[in-house]
């Protein structure tokens, strides 16, 4: 029998182990976003990246939109969405790889007239200009 096969799968095994070990390879996140606007106020949320468009989501109150993606390896990735409701448009970057990386792998965002929140964090930010 040649152990040729089985080694290889063992050293494939084995490397494979060691990228997940050292997080070459990155960990999913998990972005919800929910309206918190007010009982009687509708959101319309529509988020990219450079490479993906997740499409207009039209959200009542306490409603939610929920994406997951694997961040760069070159820690660039960048999600931005806009908001609108009652006729006002705000824009945000609901992921900011550098920014959010350390300490959000589920990020989930409460979006009120003045800012959005980072609920599971108690963290609010302005609006982008």
């Amino acid at each position: 029998m040649n152990p040729l096969p089985i080694t290889c799968m063992l050293h494939l095994l084995l490397l494979l182990v060691v990228i997940d070990a050292f997080s070459l390879i990155p960990k999913k996140v998990d972005v919800q976003i929910y309206n918190d606007l007010g009982s009687e106020t509708n959101l319309i949320v529509h988020c990219k990246s450079k490479d993906d468009d997740l499409g207009e989501q039209h959200l009542g109150y306490r409603n939610y939109f929920e994406f997951r993606f694997r961040p760069s390896i070159f820690q660039n990735t960048l999600f931005y969405c806009s908001f609108q409701w009652n006729g006002i448009t705000h824009w945000f970057d609901i992921y900011v790889e550098q920014r959010d990386k350390p300490f959000c792998s589920q990020c989930v965002w409460d979006i009120r007239p003045d800012g959005p929140c980072l609920t599971n964090y108690d963290l609010c930010l302005p609006w982008s200009s």
